[in-house]
């Protein structure tokens, strides 16, 4: 059984790296101690404190400060001071019994240690203590930094070698490690393999680091609203439910901010934003986990316009900032430039075209024989319906038909009907029909962006609301319950007030390449694995 488990364990070792000449089987962790002190004196050993004495250890340095010794140095030359290294063994090679090499890894850069008996102090522990080290091991090395004769900034340790903290299991190789549930259900076994998720996490900080530089540099305020409350609000989607024992209430995990945020605005905060987790009880697929990220903001005094400008802002400079470039290729393959001006699409007019009927007119109807006229125009035109059938369900099939896959380029798609639009103003268009005061940003055919001029009647809010009531009886159940307590604060005066919302997730997606949302979250959503 054991010498099973060890050739077993070779060859997991041996699968990570071609260059391994020599790989030992992992050291034993069989050891069982006879009384409570004793454990506790060996998990010391094992798992010792990290403190270093300025006079034996040098100062603690990071792959960074090895690399920047480099250009001082000559081939074969080394430095005088002592310095510790510390990361995890990526590799190990064995060259002789006097000689091993180690790639370290820190904070996801790598370097060379060079492990020389002619260097090191305590020669009769040398081997013995080089053997004793495991790749996943992390380690610190005490020693000093140079070039080896061929020119590769190494550490060479002179001191001491310790295990910090053991790797009690093989690392699979990254061939061994392709299965995606396996990956997303040991994310960190994951990143240990993979520089790809690292990468993206790493540019998915950059992302919403630009975000908010670029939102405080004109004058916004971050704030933080509840996550949990009695209604959710301020989107169509299911919310996840639960019960608060002390308040002895049902309450909802929040689909999103905007209602809260809007309130501050009447407060006084002209200018809020906040970036926050939002739920949505609902289903998983490429563009959507149940738990998202998102950025909205409200700005006093704000337009439509001017919301459009603010976007073309945030997301030339973002990408250039992040990539260093304006251009992308998204998951389709198509090449797509961030310089502005975006493109932008009349929804109205589109519609209207592609139809062939007078929309506006079609639901100005009763709306009963609004809905029965678009439904069987989309029949008609063969575009692919299902239940429950409202007229904002209807209009969005029609949308994601005949416009969304026309934006591949960065795409306003503006003037949309009323009915889309609860939450926002409406007005005449030049001619004469009734849109809402609304765009959505579109890139590589998805929505990335929704923005729009604030709905600040309160009278007429209740009766968006009480609409939005009657397609919750149609049987739509992602319609919002109104939120009364919304419509008396609009009493108070919301001023002029433009809104906009970002979904962080699919930017991060369309960035990094990403052909899944999984791959952007570090702990997507995940069924229980199958017990074994």
């Amino acid at each position: 059984m054991i010498n099973k488990a060890l050739q077993q364990s070779v060859r997991g070792v041996l699968t990570f790296s071609a260059r391994a000449s020599v790989r030992l089987p992992p050291r034993p962790f069989h050891y069982v101690p006879c009384c409570a002190q004793s454990t506790r004196s060996s998990a010391s050993k094992r798992y010792p404190r990290f403190a270093l004495d300025p006079q034996r250890h040098g100062p603690w340095v990071s792959v960074d400060n090895v690399f920047a010794r480099g250009p001082l140095l000559d081939k074969g030359q080394k430095t005088a001071e002592i310095v510790t290294l510390t990361g995890r063994i990526l590799t190990i090679r064995e060259s002789s019994l006097k000689l091993f090499f180690y790639d370290i890894v820190q904070n996801g850069q790598v370097v060379q240690v060079v492990a020389s008996r002619s260097l090191f102090e305590d020669k009769e522990s040398f081997t013995e203590t080089n053997r004793r080290l495991r790749r996943g091991d992390i380690v610190s090395f005490t020693g000093v930094v140079g070039k080896t004769k061929h020119g590769q900034v190494s550490l060479f340790p002179t001191r001491e070698i310790q295990v910090l903290t053991p790797c009690l299991h093989d690392i699979p190789s990254r061939s061994g490690l392709k299965d995606p549930e396996k990956r997303f259900r040991h994310r960190h076994l994951d990143m240990l393999v993979n520089p790809e998720p690292v990468r993206i996490l790493r540019t998915r900080a950059k992302i919403i680091q630009y975000i908010r530089r670029f939102l405080e540099d004109r004058g916004f305020l971050e704030v933080e609203t509840p996550v949990l409350s009695a209604n959710a609000g301020g989107a169509n989607a299911k919310p996840f439910l639960t019960h608060a024992n002390a308040l002895d209430m049902d309450m909802q995990l929040r689909i999103a901010p905007e209602l809260y945020l809007k309130q501050l605005v009447i407060g006084g905060l002209d200018r809020v934003y906040e970036i926050g987790k939002q739920f949505r009880n609902e289903g998983i697929d490429a563009d959507h986990n149940p738990e998202f990220t998102t950025c909205e903001f409200y700005q006093a005094y704000g337009n439509l316009e001017s919301l459009m400008t603010d976007t073309e802002d945030m997301l030339q400079g973002m990408v250039s900032s992040v990539l260093g470039t304006t251009s992308i290729t998204c998951r389709t393959g198509d090449e797509v430039c961030f310089e502005r001006p975006f493109m932008r699409i009349n929804v109205m007019d589109h519609l209207e075209r592609e139809l062939g009927i007078p929309l506006d007119k079609v639901l100005r109807l009763p709306e009963e024989v609004a809905t029965e006229n678009l439904i069987a125009v989309c029949r008609e035109q063969r575009v692919g319906l299902s239940g429950p059938l409202t007229i904002p369900r209807v209009l969005d099939k029609i949308i994601s038909h005949y416009i969304e896959p026309l934006c591949v380029q960065p795409t306003f798609l503006y003037n949309p009907p009323v009915a889309l639009s609860p939450l926002a103003k409406s007005s005449l268009d030049e001619k004469g029909r009734e849109v809402a005061a609304r765009f959505e940003l579109f890139v590589g055919g998805k929505e990335i962006v929704n923005a729009y001029e604030e709905l600040n009647n309160p009278e007429e809010q209740r009766v968006r609301f009480e609409q939005q009531m009657r397609e919750r009886q149609q049987g739509d159940l992602e319609a919002p319950i109104p939120d009364v307590a919304f419509c008396e604060a609009l009493e108070y005066g919301l001023p002029p007030t433009a809104g906009w919302g970002m979904g962080i997730d699919r930017v991060v997606q369309l960035l990094t390449g990403s052909t899944h949302i999984r791959e952007v979250l570090a702990f997507p959503a995940m069924r229980p694995a199958p017990p074994r």
